[in-house]
């Protein structure tokens, strides 16, 4: 995969997710066409058991589609090793969650210069303080998450997802476990972070405030992603 940037474009044709229940297969996803254009804010909205998270899970070559194919600068993902994969996510992907996945045993800091190091960046060190300093935590890279507030927690989880400078960044519910104020903050930080690196952000939310911020929003219901007026019909 190469690193254009320009050209970092991720293509979803006809997928489909199934999963094993018992004697019968559960269809999480059917039919999923879909093109995020390099650079684009996408908002991925719906009811809960909609297929949301494993549709981020798919676009992310953490799990691999039933049926379709899913292209990121038009390699397909799913004729990728794991190996491969996991590369490409190392190189290429961020992730912000919504219980910011820290590890609990290392600083703030330590947070941020891991994936840093796991990468080759030889300015690891001057990276990570950079970062630190950009979501305004400067002061606090020697705690541990434990000592630090979810709005901080979730600050860390920002400086190490954009650490790499990755060409694509998936949110699973962001700001979902903060309340509205330091939510939007967060937000305000995802945002302006995205914009200073150029990253393609694809992002899970239930707030109609976050989703109001995307450039483009995806209604997905029953597993099926739905034209805005006939979300709203099937919704009501």
């Amino acid at each position: 995969m190469s690193n254009h940037s320009n050209s970092h474009q991720i293509e979803c044709r006809a997928v489909g997710h199934s999963l094993r229940s018992g004697d019968h297969d559960l269809e999480i996803l059917r039919d999923v066409d879909l093109v995020i254009e390099a650079g684009e804010f996408v908002a991925i909205v719906g009811p809960s058991g909609s297929g949301k998270s494993t549709l981020l899970g798919l676009l992310a070559g953490l799990e691999r589609p039933t049926r379709g194919s899913i292209r990121f600068e038009g390699h397909p993902l799913e004729s990728s090793s794991e190996d491969e994969l996991a590369l490409w996510r190392r190189e290429e992907v961020g992730f912000v969650f919504q219980s910011f996945q820290l590890l609990g045993n290392l600083t703030a800091r330590e947070n941020v210069l891991l994936p840093l190091e796991l990468t080759g960046e030889s300015q690891a060190q001057e990276r990570a303080t950079q970062l630190l300093a950009a979501v305004g935590l400067s002061e606090r890279g020697h705690h541990y998450p434990s000592q630090l507030s979810g709005g901080e927690q979730q600050r860390v989880a920002l400086a190490r997802a954009f650490g790499h400078r990755p060409a694509v960044l998936f949110a699973d519910e962001p700001t979902g476990n903060l309340d509205s104020e330091t939510g939007s903050q967060a937000l305000e930080l995802l945002l302006q972070m995205r914009e200073e690196h150029g990253t393609t952000l694809v992002l899970i939310t239930h707030d109609s405030k976050v989703a109001d911020r995307a450039q483009r929003r995806l209604h997905l219901i029953g597993g099926r992603l739905r034209k805005p007026s006939e979300a709203q019909e099937s919704s009501q």
